[in-house]
């Protein structure tokens, strides 16, 4: 049977895509159907055909998967964010965790048995909601000309108001309904990427879980924010407010945040403690969205490096320190390596705040820094962690642990197919995958942190 466009079609979804999408067939031909959950009897229409599959839009369940549960935010299909909140939370963590395995077999070529073996179930939380300490929301105007908040519906930039985000601390939904309150009040315009004129774009919250502190900061499209006092008088009152800043973005571009911070009252940063260090977190700074699950991967990756107070640690990608003032407690030397400058004098202020005296950091790129300090210093290294972006470890990273040696690898990854190439060059050049284990940093979504652990066992190739 062949499909067009705008066919209805029934399907049993039997699995879900990498993408949260439910996975149906009709006659040996696979449908991909956003929001439909595994489990589901659905009805569905064509919307594109492909060679091999189609993509259809969901137009009603006919009979609920016994997975399927009733999601928490109203925006959530609209939003795109929360990928797979229709599926209950224990069916999540199981998602995630055969996300990870198939990357790994598909991508990283590693036998099922291996994997079955050796990977550990993904670590969920007790409440999978409010556990973002971060948020960036866009301006914008509705029809009417009013200001409004919210998010970009999934592959536009069209907002969809919601300043109550489940995912959100509940402070998030009173910062900003007194954003929007003083831009009415003093006709303060949002920003309008096709014209470029207006002036507020974002407003970035962020909150210290362990301390309490907030940091508000407003991403304008100039040099001043007119009527400050006014606003800062408002959200100076909102418990816990400890810095107001504005950045100033004046660049056509999709890039959010712009240059330069400039603090309007309070503090320049706020606090907040993993695993018992603090940390100054600024508006430019990257520090985990997740803190609960945060101090758990921390804890998961100080775990798998299996230090003994003797080893000496590189840490690849090291952001403003975290995973390296962790590990600093329980070695002898931890070196880091950072391309952002501000975030290597955040790690080296922590550092000190912190009297962590065997830490050191270098700024640079990591694929630039790491193989230059082995060829003209001989550094060397007994565990050798990374923490990179989506896109993985730049090749000469890889190359120069090959060459290194050291006895462990700790690889804290937010992309499972990017890990599985990595973990793929690593194996076929001494070392054998040990333990895997995912943490669940963004319930509600598609996407999941994995550890693992590599051990050196020479240059023969291992499986």
């Amino acid at each position: 049977m062949e499909f067009k466009k705008n066919d209805r079609i029934t399907t049993d979804i039997i699995d879900m895509g990498s993408g949260g999408e439910g996975i149906g067939k009709v006659d040996d031909f696979t449908f991909f159907i956003k929001d439909a959950v595994i489990g589901d009897t659905v009805e569905a229409k064509v919307m594109k055909v492909k060679k091999n599959y189609a993509y259809a839009k969901l137009m009603r369940v006919i009979t609920a998967s016994p997975k399927r549960t009733v999601p928490k935010c109203q925006f959530h299909k609209q939003c795109g964010g929360c990928q797979i909140q229709a599926l209950d939370y224990k069916s999540q963590l199981e998602f995630k965790e055969n996300k990870i395995k198939n990357n790994l077999m598909r991508i990283g070529g590693f036998s099922k048995e291996l994997i079955d073996r050796i990977i550990e179930p993904v670590i969920g939380m007790e409440n999978p909601y409010n556990y973002r300490n971060k948020a960036q929301f866009p301006i914008g105007t509705n029809k009417d000309g009013d200001p409004i908040a919210g998010f970009y519906a999934e592959r536009t930039h069209t907002i969809i108001p919601n300043t109550d985000c489940a995912l959100g601390v509940p402070e998030n939904k009173t910062v900003l309904d007194i954003v929007l309150a003083y831009m009415r009040e003093f006709k303060t315009a949002a920003y309008n990427e096709e014209t470029r004129k207006g002036l507020l774009r974002h407003v970035l919250i962020r909150k210290g879980f362990a301390t309490g502190e907030i940091m508000v900061c407003l991403v304008i499209n100039g040099e001043k924010l007119p009527n400050a006092a006014a606003l800062i008088e408002r959200l100076s009152d909102i418990k816990g407010m400890t810095s107001i800043c504005i950045n100033i973005n004046k660049e056509n571009t999709n890039v959010i945040m712009g240059r330069e911070c400039r603090t309007l009252w309070g503090k320049d940063t706020i606090s907040d403690v993993i695993n018992g260090i603090s940390f100054e977190i600024s508006p430019m700074s990257f520090f985990q969205v997740n803190p609960v699950q945060t101090q758990k991967l921390y804890a998961l990756a100080l775990e798998y490096a299996e230090l003994t107070g003797a080893e000496t640690v590189w840490d690849l990608y090291c952001g403003i320190g975290t995973i390296s003032l962790c590990m600093a407690e329980r070695a002898d030397r931890v070196y880091g390596i950072e391309v952002v400058g501000q975030a290597v004098e955040d790690a080296r202020a922590n550092a000190l705040r912190n009297g962590i005296k065997n830490a050191e950091f270098f700024c640079g790129k990591a694929e630039e820094v790491f193989p230059k300090l082995y060829e003209t210093q001989g550094i060397r290294a007994d565990v050798v962690c990374v923490d990179p972006p989506r896109k993985g470890c730049d090749e000469a990273c890889l190359e120069t642990i090959v060459k290194m040696a050291p006895k462990r690898v700790v690889y804290v990854s937010c992309d499972s197919a990017t890990l599985a190439r990595d973990l793929r060059y690593l194996c076929d050049r001494g070392y054998k995958l040990e333990r895997v284990r995912g943490c669940d940093m963004f319930p509600g979504t598609v996407h999941v942190e994995c550890v693992i652990m590599m051990q050196y066992c020479g240059k023969e190739k291992k499986k």
